[in-house]
């Protein structure tokens, strides 16, 4: 079993289902409500503790309602919270817009993860017991840095979602092992808008860089070689929120276990794929058995495609 230890965000994600999104200034009616438990962080702490791994997280939830269940939630998925901190005041909320399409549009609110700006000594200890640490910037960016740096001297692999986007401090790229951005990320990172120009590009400043595609599947780039293209299975898509952190959180499950890197990547775009047929981000992603399951017999996973 692969050690994983996720530095992120924790959200309440308070999710309107309506047919379309409005425009700026347009009121639409939507058809259902929900509050899901998320965050980038404990998006990614949930998909990998599903798809099999030994998972802990650091970060912080809020003194609320929200932090309670948030915290309660991880520990069902067998998440190890000891160092999930609670902060003064409110947890972290996402307000998230998903339309007929399975698309969406997402305003977060830091609330208790801004409090997180540095790491403990048991943080840094806890980071040295992993194969692998997954990063996102849904933190302040002084202590994804710092746990990054932490992680390149400890041997750790690092794993970096570089969303929401923001310019990266070479420090970071530097102690930063495979970088995971969707096309649009990788876009704004490089100015260059073809995904296999734009992970060219990303090699300059980190080794390995896998660019997500949404349903045309992934790019996985490595240094010294032609980049290669892993598709993804044909799915209609009822909820795409939470998909990107599902892919994340089961290839870093997959690369831990020593799979090769074009199949971990068809086995987290499995685990993808089955995470958009269903509502929510973590209540929307898959345990181990499922992903194995349709990974084998991909015709299963495709039967109801468009």
């Amino acid at each position: 079993m692969t050690s994983i230890v996720v530095l992120g965000s924790t959200n309440m994600d308070l999710v309107t289902y309506v047919p379309r999104a409005p425009a700026l200034g347009e009121t639409v009616t939507g058809r259902s409500f929900r509050t899901i438990p998320g965050g980038k962080g404990a998006n990614q702490a949930v998909a990998a503790a599903r798809a099999g791994a030994e998972v802990a997280m650091i970060g912080a939830v809020g003194a609320d309602d929200f932090g309670a269940r948030l915290r309660a939630t991880l520990e069902h998925c067998a998440v190890d919270t000891d160092l999930l901190r609670t902060a003064e005041g409110s947890s972290g909320t996402a307000h998230v817009v998903v339309d007929d399409e399975g698309g969406n549009a997402i305003v977060v609110v830091p609330g208790a993860n801004g409090t997180v700006t540095s790491l403990t000594h048991g943080d840094e200890a806890l980071i040295g017991t992993a194969d692998s640490l997954l990063l996102q910037l849904e933190l302040p960016l002084s202590v994804v840095v710092e746990g990054a740096v932490t992680a390149r001297r400890l041997g750790v692999r690092t794993v970096l979602t570089p969303a929401p986007t923001q310019p990266l401090p070479p420090e970071l790229l530097a102690a930063t092992d495979l970088l995971v951005p969707n096309e649009h990320e990788a876009a704004a990172l490089t100015g260059l808008t073809d995904p296999r120009e734009a992970a060219q590009a990303l090699l300059r400043d980190v080794p390995e860089v896998v660019v997500t595609l949404g349903a045309a599947g992934s790019l996985y780039a490595v240094r010294g070689a032609e980049p290669v293209a892993v598709p993804a299975p044909r799915v209609r898509a009822v909820d795409t929120t939470g998909a990107g952190d599902t892919f994340v959180g089961a290839l870093a499950v997959a690369l831990g276990e020593g799979r090769p890197a074009p199949e971990a990547l068809a086995w987290a775009q499995t685990a993808a794929a089955l995470s958009v047929q269903r509502e929510g981000a973590s209540t929307s992603m898959p345990y181990r058995v499922e992903i194995e399951a349709a990974f084998r017999s991909p015709h299963t996973l495709e039967a109801d495609a468009v």
